[in-house]
């Protein structure tokens, strides 16, 4: 399992200091890799094929049944829906091209062959092969995946008799002390079950692709270790509420941290993949850098706090509403600072000084909404209307 890197954000107070975060900010564009998670509740095919309101019957109410029992009736039911995934990459050497290989685990969702997983699971991969808990093998194919939460579908051709589903629960219900069980592939060991509690909610960690937040993330005591990336977490009633992503270790190995990305988050992504091929996502089109008190000093902006806009994406949400990229750029030091673009200091009344801001202030957003955000042009104070789209294409 890859660790994802949770990257503290300062305010800059050197000069030194904020033009060198200004060196790492422009070369991201803000709104191409995306905000948190946004988008509708799932839809009618996937509350079809995934809903998970009924019962098991094979699994005794936890609360008449023994941990022991418990344990056993959930591995005996839910170890099915779990597969192995093995992705291979092609490495050059100055003589051939060598096979490197990576696993991890996946749920199934539906008799169709769809699969949930981690992106850092599948990313790259030139060959995917899953195998079930029946020893059966079955090349895959990705149908869509979001870095920006590190989740992913992908789909195998395999008989639907073969297939046994993973319902999906409710992780807003889940509590600190709750018990909980994952089953994976760690280390290779396919289908091992371990258990233990929620240790802590709405943790954020940040995504190792694109740095955006994905919160509201469970803390898990149960031992999760390399392999277990994509696999479930369960509730004791067998229901999916988590997607085992990561683990805090110096080790690399399990020290009782892990990290589950909540089921709500991935219906929402498992909805539009299955719907679009991709995730939907609202997004401002713009490419933003955090200004800071010295900063606005030396610049001798209006200003102390807010975002620098240094790029906008032609046609997207920001370029129709009018806002503004920058004119010029001055050089301080080893690096040019982009100056002249409007300043967004707040969104909807959300007062805006980091990245993580923009993405609060758009968390909840759909295609299509307005949001009012308020701009410094020059010594000018104005509030935009910004109707929220996706990127166009054409500034991917």
């Amino acid at each position: 399992m890859k660790s994802t890197y949770h990257i503290t954000a300062r305010q800059l107070v050197l000069l030194a200091l904020a033009t060198s975060v200004f060196a790492a900010s422009a070369v991201l564009l803000y709104d191409r890799f995306g905000s948190d998670l946004l988008g509708r509740w799932v839809g009618a095919r996937t509350e079809k094929t995934l809903n998970a309101s009924k019962s098991i019957e094979s699994i005794t109410n936890p609360s008449v049944a023994t941990d022991e029992q418990n344990n056993r009736e959930i591995y005996t039911a839910m170890s099915p829906g779990v597969v192995n995934i093995t992705s291979t990459v092609y490495v050059q050497d100055w003589f051939n091209a060598y096979p490197k290989q990576g696993t991890g685990s996946g749920s199934i969702l539906d008799r169709e062959g769809h699969i949930l997983t981690n992106f850092h699971v599948i990313q790259d991969a030139e060959k995917l092969e899953v195998s079930l808990s029946n020893n059966h093998n079955y090349q895959a194919k990705v149908i869509g995946f979001d870095p920006d939460n590190d989740l992913a579908v992908i789909k195998i051709d395999a008989p639907a008799s073969e297939l046994s589903t993973i319902p999906l629960g409710e992780s807003k219900d889940v509590f600190v002390g709750q018990k909980v069980l994952a089953i994976g592939n760690p280390f290779g060991f396919d289908h091992t079950l371990t258990t233990g509690i929620v240790s802590g909610l709405s943790r954020p960690i940040r995504s190792e692709f694109t740095q955006r937040l994905i919160e509201g993330v469970i803390q898990t005591d149960a031992a999760i270790n390399p392999g277990n990336s994509g696999g479930p977490l369960l509730n004791s009633k067998g229901q999916m509420i988590g997607i085992n992503t990561m683990i805090f270790s110096p080790t690399g190995s399990s020290v009782g941290i892990g990290f589950a990305v909540p089921v709500e988050t991935a219906k929402l992504v498992i909805d539009d993949i299955l719907k679009y091929g991709r995730v939907r996502k609202p997004k401002l089109g713009i490419s933003p850098i955090p200004l800071s008190a010295r900063l606005s000093e030396v610049l001798q902006l209006p200003v102390k706090e807010g975002m620098l806009i240094a790029e906008v994406v032609p046609g997207g949400s920001a370029d129709k509403a009018g806002i503004r990229g920058a004119t010029q750029q001055v050089q301080i030091g080893r690096y040019l600072i982009p100056v002249g673009g409007d300043i967004i200091i707040s969104a909807d009344n959300q007062p805006i000084k980091s990245n993580d801001d923009l993405d609060r202030a758009l968390k909840g957003k759909n295609i299509g909404d307005k949001i009012q955000v308020e701009i410094m042009r020059g010594s000018r104070k104005t509030t935009l209307t910004v109707q929220l789209a996706e990127l166009p294409r054409s500034g991917m």
